[in-house]
């Protein structure tokens, strides 16, 4: 059978067999059997390899809707941590045939309102951080299968939702520090509007109201070390007794602290403790190393994608918040004695000292 000059198409498979396109489509999607004979299917195969006939894999996935392709939405990259999540979720969609498009969220969305114009239509689903859920409207991220990262299940956008366990890890920290003998916390938290945060502050409070005397200052900042370095310099400048313990609800924010507790002549952790949250490879780059909550974001990644695929197949995702752990490294010890003042510092008055007049 001569060959044309122009691609084959179904249509030229199907009047070279003698049957519908439908049929060429069945046969050629391995969807035939029971629908047409055994010799008709055989007919179809010989027709496409004669006239050496390739499906259009790319259009086919793009009309039925799925491309196996999955868009991870996250903050703008600042951290190693959305990496991780996106080598977990990459790692479990190559397993199962699919690929995962990265998309940081900007602050602000520019005159391209729509980088994805075609999503509804190139997409299989979505994976975002509550961190991002501005930008879903944008990508029109809400019109298609969605799983929320770090987001309230109660109040979620999407199908499913994957959480690490925040609470736990902010507990952890709560109670190393209590347990240390501190009672006067300044609560360094991030200047973002999520649900993750709330969380952090929500707990903190939770576990010192436990505490007879203990007491917690909330002060907000830009996830940036700039921003935290500033943020504590304010804080520790304000009248009243100074806290013996900074509780951070980012290892970038501990980072800041630390620079700022070192231009006032504090020590870490003489005269201050320090604690963050996500063990990224900061905390050990930082002297001393800091005592920080572990987040395993591949494994965090991982979790999403399997929600996903879940939701692709009709099946109810995995239940439960991932665990987190407590780092205990050389940033927290026990608060300074009273009397004792801070290195290179003047001596304070008797109701600065920690565990003073209350």
């Amino acid at each position: 059978m001569a060959r044309s000059s122009t691609r084959p198409t179904s249509r030229d498979v199907a009047q070279a067999a003698g049957v519908s396109q439908a049929a060429v489509s069945l046969v050629l999607g391995d969807k035939w059997r029971g629908r047409v004979s055994e010799a008709t299917a055989e007919r179809v195969r010989e027709a496409a390899r004669d006239l050496g006939y390739r499906p259009n894999l790319a259009a086919r996935n793009l009309r039925l809707g799925h491309t196996r392709t999955v868009l991870l939405v996250v903050p703008a990259l600042t951290t190693e941590f959305f990496a991780g999540v996106y080598t977990g979720a990459a790692r479990v969609a190559a397993e199962h045939g699919f690929g995962v498009v990265l998309y940081p969220s900007p602050e602000g969305i520019g005159p391209a309102r729509d980088p994805f114009a075609s999503a509804p239509a190139a997409l299989d689903g979505v994976i975002a951080s509550s961190m991002a859920a501005d930008a879903l409207s944008v990508i029109r991220g809400d019109q298609l299968p969605l799983v929320m990262l770090d987001s309230d299940p109660d109040g979620s956008l999407g199908a499913a939702t994957v959480n690490l366990d925040i609470a736990d890890g902010v507990r952890q920290a709560a109670a190393h520090l209590l347990g240390l003998g501190h009672r006067r916390f300044l609560h360094l938290a991030a200047d973002v509007a999520s649900w993750t945060f709330e969380v952090r502050a929500r707990e903190l409070a939770a576990s010192t109201a436990r505490v007879p005397g203990a007491l917690v200052r909330t002060v907000r900042a830009p996830i940036s070390i700039d921003g935290a370095l500033a943020a504590t310099e304010a804080a520790l400048a304000a009248p009243g007794p100074r806290p013996t313990a900074l509780v951070c609800d980012d290892d970038k924010l501990a980072a800041g602290a630390y620079k700022a507790l070192r231009r006032l002549g504090l020590r870490v952790p003489d005269d201050v403790s320090v604690t963050g949250l996500d063990d990224l490879a900061l905390a050990t780059a930082i002297d001393p190393e800091l005592t920080t909550v572990r987040l395993d974001a591949e494994l965090f990644g991982e979790r999403g994608m399997h929600a996903l695929l879940a939701v692709l197949e009709g099946r109810t995702p995995d239940a439960g918040d991932i665990p987190v752990e407590l780092v205990v490294r050389g940033s927290t010890a026990p608060p300074p004695p009273a009397g004792v003042p801070a290195a290179d510092t003047p001596a304070p008055r008797p109701d600065e000292l920690p565990g003073g007049a209350r």
